[in-house]
């Protein structure tokens, strides 16, 4: 059968949101609601599945909700064309991943590697939660019967399992899913990986070899979403570099991680190539690079920031923002849950 062509996309509320999170996530959507219909969740559940000792508790999980919210609609995301919502306002995930779990098999979830990285060597004292997500984020997916899903490299394994899902239920159910008006048998489609361009992997200012992150004791290493112009400037100027001129040919890159770094980010915001900052910069010193540089975050970021912090200061709006998305959002999900529940057996309610 044909699917209706949809996005889904959902990102975790963790908190303060770096230039990392803008710029290999939060540019692509904007970028996509022009050319797709979209579906941008902030997944609460899963922000919850390892404890409550890493997630901040209650209040945090809220304040972190509405500032991911606030982050999408400052950064250009419309939410009256596109559907923003956050996760747990549809009952929908929770019941269609139990639903999943039926039906994927303990081996694929073995093979995922992100537990084993999150978990560490001390796996038996994991949440369930952190072993399942997974599966729960197929549900996500499939709810609302995603044809694309932008991910990047660490989700691509987590993409394939919702896919593996969705033929297996395909297949289980087939015969249920043809009585109930579809003839090919496919019910769930098997969401496909959205190729967005090269996303800019954004490195630390204060080292170039690890990633821009909030969990990085020094606030220096990072440009946060919600940072002035006035300290913007002052954490590029303070940046780590190298003693010698920027180069003019882009291999010269190759072994400077922070020359590269601070490159990428100026080619990322300005929207053109690396090799078109180094024509117009090579040979120079990094004191006038940085100065041009603090002119290009600050034109594109104080200006969501100051947008952000308007929202933030109105959570009243950003609940009703999130209300209406999860209002539009429930009539899609809740028509799947009722064809899925028909296709397994579950009486409902006539």
């Amino acid at each position: 059968m044909a699917f209706v062509e949809r996005v889904f996309s959902g990102v975790q509320p963790t908190g303060n949101l770096h230039l990392g999170n803008y710029l290999g996530a939060i540019v692509n959507f904007v970028k996509m609601q022009q050319t797709h219909n979209c579906i941008y969740c902030v997944v609460d559940m899963h922000a919850i599945t390892q404890g409550v000792e890493v997630w901040g508790g209650p209040a945090e999980l809220a304040r972190n909700t509405r500032e991911v919210t606030a982050a999408f609609i400052a950064a250009g995301i419309d939410a009256k064309k596109h559907i923003v919502f956050n996760q747990s306002q549809i009952a929908g995930h929770a019941e269609l991943t139990w639903i999943f779990n039926c039906v994927a098999r303990i081996g694929w979830l073995n093979r995922m590697t992100q537990f084993k990285e999150k978990a560490g060597k001390d796996r038996e004292n994991a949440s369930i939660g952190l072993y399942d997500y997974p599966v729960l984020m197929a549900a996500d997916i499939l709810l609302y019967r995603a044809t694309h899903v932008p991910v990047g490299e660490d989700q691509k394994q987590h993409l394939e399992l919702s896919r593996d899902i969705a033929q297996k239920f395909n297949n289980d159910f087939g015969d249920s899913i043809r009585g109930h008006g579809f003839a090919d048998g496919l019910f769930f489609p098997q969401p496909e990986p959205l190729i967005t361009g090269p996303a800019t992997r954004v490195m630390s200012l204060r080292d170039g070899t690890k990633k821009m992150s909030k969990s990085d004791a020094s606030d220096n290493s990072r440009i946060n979403l919600t940072d002035d112009a006035d300290t913007i400037a002052q954490k590029i100027r303070r940046a780590k570099t190298d003693p010698e001129p920027l180069p003019s040919e882009e291999k010269g890159l190759e072994t400077r991680p922070e020359a590269d770094n601070l490159v990428g980010i100026y080619a990322a915001l300005a929207g053109i190539s690396k090799q078109e900052v180094l024509t117009q910069f090579g040979g120079g010193q990094f004191s006038t690079f940085k100065n041009a540089l603090v002119e290009v975050c600050v034109a594109k970021l104080a200006p969501i920031a100051s947008e952000m912090k308007k929202l933030v200061a109105d959570p009243g709006h950003v609940d009703s923002i999130l209300a209406d998305g999860a209002n539009r959002a429930r009539g899609i999900a809740d028509e799947t849950m009722r064809i899925t529940k028909d296709i397994v057996g579950f009486i409902r309610p006539r």
